[in-house]
């Protein structure tokens, strides 16, 4: 299994003997099926699986290129990932969404705080060392890419999708973080995506409903968007992800119709290709995103993103449609053959340079001690610690909680996965001798349970709102619920208030009297166990990566118990 930093990319027409061999072998159909990645879940590789079944025949006959993996446990992934292997006569790439860490996608795998957080912390060195640890724990399972970092620019306060999977709003810091994740996975064996080019942060538009607009022009673009994909070329990213974005700045180089950069020539070809030099590896955003199916529909979608410069089409909604395509367009004259042989060949190169050809599989008893190990341990709950803002507090609520332990009333709001929200949080603080009180909070609570909330925040003078309101897909905007904002500002005017929040940093534009504000960014243990230890007195430096409208900078950050 390679662990290694990898060799410097081959030129494309160089005669690398596997991959012309194997390239030989392919048939049209062959070669159009490389180009396709196919979501894989967690659940047994077994007969009486119908879904599986269904992959195994897709790998077996058309003889699909690649997979990527969703939700699962880190063994079921790698039973599954390996098995598929053994069904496929070309060896599988294999892909998976690892932007906050493999606990993002894996039961088990290590979770960091999300990208914005470790914008928070400014560490270089934890970017990079999130990138190694995302590497070895991939790699254990068979996984060859990383979908991460995303580099998008989130300068737009209500991006309903990028939101806190960006770094920030500084293209500097967005820069240089990104630079170092993608060192750290590719120094150590797994090749890193850029995304999404070129550049989703500046949307109000989920692109997995509808087709988002950036309306700027090539000057806009190059001083903002662009600077974290130059940056990430420069530190040798091997692939990038396009973007199902409209850019009507560029429509001169467009033809004039609103079409996402995936299926744009000028942009893919044109800037990622010919302007800022990318020789690797092109994939697109999923085609079975709104962006993209309400205008083209599977099989033309398929056609016109590999026209546009993509290299491999990912999980189109009907891969044999997108298949078949590929080759009429070939059969046509639309797509040249020697156009399909370099994305072709590009692929089995890879392939070939993560050892694939000789042996695809990876010791699944080797597993269980890459996940799980102190040092990551260690790693995320320093990024935690170090991700921590603190905004505001008026009123002192950080040294009446730290003068003595004191009673106080959680109340939590979580939109996914509420009833997990302030756990670890409440436990630990009752470890370390505090006596809380918590109520649950979620998406659909009716208004008797804000009530019965009210009551709780009434009936402490120390109160926690704790809320984790982040970017979900398709769901198409972010936003405060009015019930909940009502209780925040009752509470802020009744008692000493801290409000925290587990997800998106912009919460405070709702709220913005509340006395007491810190951003933990994301509402995983680790976070949660940071938030208990800076709430009883340990270090918070970090600093706003994004601008909280109306008042706080870029910057912005009260700095407690840092080393001078």
């Amino acid at each position: 299994m390679l662990m290694g930093a990898f060799a410097p990319a081959p030129v494309l027409n160089a005669q690398v003997p596997v991959v012309e061999a194997t390239l030989e072998q392919l048939t049209l159909s062959d070669k159009a099926a490389q180009l396709i990645m196919l979501w894989v879940d967690g659940s047994p590789p077994t007969s009486e699986n119908d879904a599986y079944q269904e992959l195994v025949r897709l790998v077996e006959s058309r003889h699909i290129g690649g997979l990527v993996m969703s939700t699962a446990t880190p063994q079921s992934a790698a039973r599954k990932l390996a098995a598929l292997q053994d069904h496929s006569r070309v060896p599988l790439l294999v892909a998976a969404d690892f932007e906050a860490g493999t606990g993002f996608r894996l039961r088990g795998g290590t979770g960091f705080p999300t990208n914005m957080g470790m914008g928070a912390s400014g560490s270089e060195e934890l970017a990079y060392t999130m990138g190694r640890i995302i590497a070895e724990e991939a790699r254990a399972l068979g996984i060859h890419i990383t979908f991460s970092p995303v580099v998008d620019v989130n300068d737009n306060p209500e991006n309903p999708i990028i939101n806190t999977r960006s770094f920030g709003s500084d293209p500097e810091l967005v820069a240089r973080l990104g630079a170092a994740q993608i060192r750290g996975s590719q120094d150590h064996g797994l090749l890193a995506t850029a995304k999404h080019f070129p550049g989703h942060g500046n949307t109000k538009t989920d692109s997995h409903l509808a087709l988002p607009v950036i309306d700027k022009d090539w000057t806009e673009l190059s001083s903002v968007e662009l600077k974290p994909f130059r940056a990430a070329i420069e530190a040798g990213v091997e692939v990038v992800m396009s973007a199902h974005i409209a850019l009507p700045g560029l429509h001169r180089m467009g033809g004039g119709d609103l079409r996402p950069a995936t299926m744009l020539p000028e942009v893919l070809t044109g800037i990622l290709r010919d302007s800022l030099g990318f020789q690797g590896l092109v994939v697109t955003d999923a085609l079975d995103m709104g962006g993209v199916v309400a205008g083209y529909g599977p099989a033309e979608a398929a056609v016109q993103a590999f026209l546009a410069g993509s290299d491999i089409l990912l999980m189109p909604t009907d891969p044999m449609q997108a298949i078949d395509a590929i080759v009429h367009a070939v059969q046509e004259g639309r797509i040249s053959m020697t156009r399909l042989d370099r994305s072709v060949r590009r692929i089995l190169t890879l392939k070939d340079r993560l050892g694939l050809f000789a042996n695809p599989l990876v010791p699944l008893a080797a597993v269980d001690s890459v996940f799980g190990r102190e040092s990551s341990k260690e790693a995320t709950a320093l990024a935690g610690a170090r991700a921590l803002v603190l905004v505001k507090d008026s009123d002192a609520v950080l040294d009446s909680l730290q003068a003595r332990k004191r009673h106080l009333a959680i109340v939590t709001y979580g939109e996914a996965n509420a009833e997990s929200i302030g756990r670890t949080l409440a436990a630990e603080l009752e470890r370390r001798g505090f006596s809380p009180r918590q109520f649950a909070l979620a998406r659909g609570s009716v208004q008797a349970s804000y009530d019965s909330a009210q009551r709780l925040l009434d009936s402490e003078t120390i109160r926690l709102i704790v809320v984790s309101i982040r970017a979900l897909e398709s769901r198409g905007r972010l936003g405060t619920p009015e019930p909940l904002v009502s209780l925040i500002s009752e509470a802020s005017s009744g008692g000493q208030t801290l409000l925290v929040s587990l997800g998106s940093p912009y919460l405070l534009s709702h709220v913005p009297d509340v006395p007491g504000y810190i951003v933990g960014w994301e509402s995983i243990p680790t976070v949660e166990r940071a938030l208990a230890a800076a709430l009883s007195g340990a270090p918070i430096t970090g600093h706003l990566p994004v601008e909280i409208p109306p008042s706080w900078p870029v910057g912005w950050g009260i700095q407690r118990g840092a080393r001078p």
